[in-house]
């Protein structure tokens, strides 16, 4: 999860087709973190810690529930854990939490975020949601044809004209129109065994990691990279509430064990 340019591979392992959908899948991991992540620097969200543990594994318990009921190949809940979704949805108002703020319950290298979102809330993500993708993909484009177009090679013409044609709706992506018009519930997830802390709270979130994980599991002056690996899995679970739209992001971060590396 880098922002390192990446070499087009040589022609005889090069699939045109195959490398956009990579490069397309790898925006769309990008775009989520940021919309995810971006509200207290886009959004006046406010990083609210001390959220009791109890809510905290609730949530957690919650979501890692639902990730099994639903099927291997598809990110919609079943109708019968519908309930067990709609309940995570609203917890925000049975504890008396605010939405689109990050609320997190931290312990020496693990972190646990709840997000939820509401309307226009929600409307506002998915604006952002797309902005970052086609962001992303319009300066790519002009890099690879900058890059590789005078090198008149069949499969890079291939795969800057399939980049020219990609027109990626986030929103479809995120089953926006069944859940609204049917009402379902969809959870789908995002992990990364070594993300870089610093990447998240300090690019992204425009925060000191401090504020985030605490001071005891911030990353020193010079830190290695090890010093800046966590765990991160991300649940992202939508659904809505007598017509209106409805988000709840649970983030868990671990430390990176140094047996691992």
């Amino acid at each position: 999860m880098d922002d390192e340019p990446r070499d087009i591979p040589e022609e005889r392992s090069f699939d045109p087709a195959a490398k956009a959908l990579e490069q397309s899948n790898q925006f769309r991991v990008h775009a989520e973190i940021a919309a995810v992540f971006e509200g207290v620097r886009k959004w006046e969200a406010q990083l609210r810690p001390g959220l009791d543990v109890d809510i905290a594994r609730q949530v957690q318990r919650a979501v890692a529930k639902l990730e099994k009921a639903k099927p291997a190949d598809s990110p919609v809940i079943p109708i019968e854990a519908a309930n067990d979704a709609a309940d995570v949805l609203n917890l925000f108002r049975e504890k008396e939490l605010s939405t689109n703020d990050y609320h997190i319950h931290r312990r020496p290298g693990e972190v646990m975020i709840v997000r939820w979102l509401e309307g226009d809330e929600v409307e506002a993500f998915y604006e952002r949601l797309q902005a970052h993708f086609d962001a992303a993909l319009g300066s790519y484009r002009a890099e690879e044809r900058s890059a590789t177009e005078w090198k008149n090679d069949p499969k890079i013409t291939k795969y800057l004209e399939i980049l020219d044609a990609m027109d990626v709706k986030m929103p479809e992506r995120y089953l926006r129109e069944p859940i609204r018009k049917h009402g379902i519930f969809v959870l789908s997830t995002q992990t990364a065994d070594e993300l870089d802390i610093l990447y998240l709270t300090e690019h992204v979130m425009a925060i000191p990691p401090a504020d985030l994980v605490g001071r005891a599991s911030t990353p020193p002056d010079e830190p290695t990279e090890q010093d800046r690996a966590w765990f991160y899995k991300l649940f992202l679970l939508r659904g809505q509430r007598e017509g209106v739209e409805q988000m709840c992001f649970f983030t868990f971060l671990q430390k990176t064990d140094d047996s691992s590396w």
